[in-house]
């Protein structure tokens, strides 16, 4: 079980997927529905303070190398061209729902690229995905759980 809580809790910090895959893998591996929204959600809500730290950290110190330039420039113009009408629109509340939304190319991570972007305060941005996260996740949850229900009945 250790094993599994393990790989739930990599699965959601990793940047494929984040908590809407490492739930479901938990859920799925019969892990109880409280721990697995549990680690996956910390797991997920970790995402924002050590991705700001390495943009930050990175930023300065690759910031002469093109090829960190390009890559910098692809990943904003794909999270403003995401995130852009909502949150430039309405802020926090933008933001909160764009991390929320479980679909592809949205998430903590995009969500943390478009507060940089858009510049929104560090305090209110990591509010506004962590709240986005805890209802991504409380869905993610849910939806596995009612899933596996699903295919037991099968």
């Amino acid at each position: 079980m250790l094993e599994t809580l393990i790989y739930t809790f990599l699965l959601s910090i990793s940047p494929f997927g984040e908590a809407r895959t490492g739930i479901p893998y938990a859920i799925l591996n019969n892990v109880h529905i409280l721990w697995a929204f549990l680690i996956g959600t910390v797991a997920n809500i970790l995402i924002f303070p050590v991705f700001v730290w390495l943009i930050d950290t990175f930023s300065k110190a690759f910031w002469p190398n093109r090829s960190y330039k390009k890559g910098v420039v692809f990943f904003s113009r794909r999270a403003r061209k995401l995130a852009g009408a909502n949150v430039e629109k309405h802020g926090f509340w933008g933001l909160m729902v764009f991390v929320m939304v479980p679909l592809p190319g949205t998430g903590a991570y995009m969500g943390t690229i478009a507060a940089i972007l858009f510049k929104i305060e560090r305090k209110r941005a990591f509010l506004a995905i962590t709240l986005g996260v805890i209802a991504s996740s409380a869905f993610m949850a849910g939806a596995s759980y009612l899933g596996l229900l699903g295919l037991e009945k099968l």
